[in-house]
């Protein structure tokens, strides 16, 4: 897309669209048919999977993995530093030698609604849902829906997005797709997909 910038050594796959000022920096690596909104920043080394969607002005700092079918919302932000700073003790300003960058990890399907903040070094879970506005601090589980400042849990989504339904003795089923899950020591797991039961699942 013209305005858009692209540096050499960025990797783009097959199918992929860039919008108008937004910055995909040298190394990064971009898979096919992902969709990187007006003004979001992508930094060297970031890796995004196939099918994924960064929203506008979203902000993904490296060295941040994306899996494939992952969803940025509007003005999300991915840091990179633990303990940020400008300069040093004796007032330096502070350069890449002087830091060590700290990645966030977004699992397959998981989708990070608009204006949430991951505060790396954290691991959103495949196909968890991360809440408009919510501040992550600490790993999210996979199919988990987060919310707040900082993030916690208040349920379960399927594959859909959708909240899962309680259907007692720790089985949630998806009311969209028909999916169950299973909660066991915190953990969801789907005893099923769409076309039968999931793999290991007699």
């Amino acid at each position: 897309m013209p305005g858009a910038s692209v540096e050499p050594g960025a990797d783009l796959g097959p199918g992929t669209t860039v919008w108008d000022l937004a910055t995909v920096r040298h190394g990064a690596s971009v898979g096919a048919n992902c969709v990187i909104g007006r003004g979001a920043y992508l930094g060297p080394g970031v890796r995004v999977g196939d099918n994924v969607k960064i929203q506008n002005q979203a902000l993904i700092y490296e060295p941040a993995e994306l899996e494939d079918g992952a969803f940025v919302g509007p003005a999300v932000v991915l840091t990179n530093d633990t303990y940020p700073r400008s300069v040093t003790p004796e007032g330096r300003l502070k350069t890449a030698d002087d830091w060590e960058a700290v990645g966030v990890r977004v699992g397959v399907g998981a989708s990070l609604g608009a204006r949430s903040v991951c505060v790396a070094p954290v691991r959103i879970g495949r196909w968890a849902l991360v809440a408009a506005g919510a501040v992550v601090v600490r790993d999210v589980p996979d199919h988990a829906l987060v919310v707040g400042v900082p993030a916690r849990r208040i349920g379960w989504v399927g594959r859909a997005g959708e909240p899962l339904v309680d259907e007692g003795e720790g089985r949630f089923r998806c009311p969209r797709t028909g999916v169950l899950h299973l909660e066991l020591d915190g953990r969801l797991t789907e005893l099923e997909t769409e076309s039968g039961p999931a793999d290991g699942v007699g």
